[in-house]
């Protein structure tokens, strides 16, 4: 029997055990997770769908500005300057091509109360510091905003150390504090719409809101776009929700000056995460935390984005469940850690097993095989296109969802160039939904065995939960970030090399060109 006939007879062979009820059971169970993940997209785009018929109805009422307030009225001087005043610390690291466009959405915002901005940085070192001071000299009488160099964290890691710094120099006054990610583009009235929930519900403990990614083109991408579009249905609530994104978090400024709750503590002393530990102590005291329809904010990907920088992103993500509080929140991290990973790897298999079934059928077909052998391979076609059956409608609930984002951050920025889903590479998003699911639980237990991550060069040791140790070698780590492609070195003391300031010169160039709108 030569290779190729062996090759065939195992094809066959496998393919009839997969016909067994174990074999039936995985298929079936892949059928039930697309159809899950399609139901709750479906459910997202419902919510999210209703905050746009909700502004074309204002709009058809003579509300042109339906993309700040439902309601006209309350856009009125008289309630706008009543409105509390609002400190936003931004913690950041590196700059790269999207950074400038994004710091300008966030502090030319509509928001009419007093609003001040903190641009945190490590050092002087970070190219992001001279960015950010060459953008807001163009602004320096219209807005309040400053840069601050926090230093180097040594019980929590550098972001968490930036925010603190950052909620430690904010106006004696301010009534909240809004974090938000340097990748995160808000729209004008983002700031406005948190405000107004915060003062209707005084009983929320934290506010945030989920990016809708925008994939530059490569595999990397389209797999960070995949990674995030499940969690995307548990922010499309309209309301209470029980997860928390650290790129938009807005909490009462008082909690922060009384560690209510242990806040500030639970994060110094050994944080890793701000959105888990947040999300712990919000779940421990049993604290609400809600995400309004509107808080979805384009988030473009770096049009360089290797998949290399994807997989460094994945092992910091999966790395976060490594991280917690309590006993409790151990309890609920090995519970999603074993629940996702279970998952991934129960939404690969049948794909798997398609594979080999429909491979069997071709080589019965093309060669003499018994009728009973016919027999199992319809039971395995079947299957198999049970398969592509679920997973069309699972890619048709994504593009739809995807679709609704797209044209509600259209509706709430109406001054920017509008998006579209027409960049966007279905296949790839298949392909890229098989590769992360892969990947997941290979990073996921990578991460429990090491205890230890590099993030922007910066080496994270955990021991029970917490950093126990950073090491901060002399020889410098990756040269960008995972997502932005920021660039996340300077020289020391001195301006950001060329080619940083080229980029700034390019992006505000870029900025100062007339926008171009489809028709």
């Amino acid at each position: 029997m030569s290779p190729f006939e062996s090759l065939d007879a195992f094809i066959v062979s496998a393919s009839r055990a997969f016909c067994s009820p174990l074999g039936i059971f995985i298929q079936i169970q892949g059928y039930f997770i697309c159809l899950t993940l399609a139901l709750g997209w479906a459910c997202a785009a419902y919510i999210r769908n209703r905050e746009i018929r909700q502004m074309k109805d204002s709009m058809r009422h003579g509300n042109s500005f339906a993309f700040l307030s439902h309601d006209i009225n309350e856009l009125e001087h008289t309630k706008q300057v009543n409105l509390p005043r609002v400190t936003v610390v931004m913690p950041l690291k590196g700059f790269g091509e999207h950074n400038l466009h994004n710091w300008r959405s966030q502090i030319t915002s509509l928001y009419g109360g007093p609003l001040e901005f903190m641009f945190v940085v490590e050092s002087t070192e970070d190219p992001a510091y001279y960015a950010v001071k060459r953008l807001l000299a163009d602004y320096k009488d219209d807005v309040d905003a400053k840069i601050i160099v926090a230093g180097l964290s040594t019980t929590c890691s550098q972001k968490i150390h930036n925010q603190l710094i950052g909620v430690e120099r904010m106006h004696k006054d301010s009534k909240y504090v809004l974090f938000l990610d340097d990748d995160v583009r808000l729209h004008p009235g983002s700031i406005g719409a948190l405000t107004v929930e915060m003062e209707k519900n005084p009983e929320i403990f934290i506010q945030t809101g989920y990016p809708l990614d925008l994939p530059s083109g490569s595999l990397g991408s389209y797999c960070i776009y995949e990674y995030h579009m499940p969690c995307s249905m548990g922010f499309a609530t309209g309301g209470k929700t029980f997860f928390l994104w650290g790129g938009c978090m807005m909490m009462h400024a008082n909690d922060f000056r009384n560690d209510h709750h242990g806040v500030v503590s639970g994060l110094r002393d050994g944080g890793y995460s701000d959105d888990m530990t947040l999300a712990a102590i919000a779940g421990a005291h049993k604290r609400l935390i809600t995400s309004p329809p509107v808080a979805v904010f384009p988030h473009p990907l770096a049009s360089d984005l290797s998949f290399s920088r994807y997989w460094n992103y994945l092992r910091k993500q999966t790395f976060v469940l490594e991280s917690y509080t309590t006993k409790v929140n151990w309890i609920m991290n090995r519970a999603l850690f074993t629940t996702h990973c279970y998952l991934s790897w129960g939404f690969v298999a049948p794909y798997f097993l398609a594979i080999v079934h429909v491979a069997a059928a071709l080589i019965i077909h093309s060669k003499e095989y018994s009728l009973g052998d016919t027999t199992f391979t319809s039971c395995g076609l079947l299957l198999a296109g049970g398969q592509a059956i679920c997973t069309f409608i699972e890619l048709l609930s994504m593009w739809n969802l995807t679709r609704i984002e797209v044209q509600l951050c259209n509706f709430l920025s109406p001054e920017a160039p509008p998006m579209s889903l027409a960049s966007y590479n279905w296949f790839l998003v298949f392909v890229a939904m098989l590769v992360d699911n892969f990947l997941y639980p290979v990073s996921a237990f990578r991460s429990h065995f090491s205890q230890s991550i590099d993030w922007s060069g910066i080496r994270y040791h955990l021991k029970d939960g917490k950093i126990n140790m950073i090491d901060r070698s002399k020889v410098k780590g990756p040269k960008f970030t995972d997502l932005g492609g920021k660039h996340l070195y300077g020289k020391k003391g001195g301006s950001p090399r060329a080619s940083v300031v080229g980029a700034l010169l390019r992006s505000l160039a870029h900025w100062r060109q007339p926008k171009k709108f489809d028709g």
